[in-house]
């Protein structure tokens, strides 16, 4: 594998080291972050009401959502 040197600032260091986990290189993190969005990454940010309260609100946006469907379909 090939590998680049790059400059960044103390900042950007600083920044990039506080994102990095155990046993992870730096090249990992940079890959981490600037990838797609693992849904995984959200697990654990919701209390369990808050995500039932979540959930409601889903439900209850599809319903008006099926609803409005069927007013403007017929």
């Amino acid at each position: 594998m090939a590998t680049k040197t790059i400059s960044i600032t103390e900042e950007a260091y600083e920044r990039l080291a506080a994102k990095k986990r155990e046993k992870e290189s730096f090249s990992d993190v940079i890959t981490r972050i600037t990838n797609k969005v693992n849904i995984l990454d959200f697990a654990g940010l919701l209390t369990p009401e808050e995500a039932d309260r979540l959930e409601a609100a889903v439900k209850a946006g599809r319903a008006r959502s099926r609803k409005r469907l069927e007013r403007i379909t017929l």
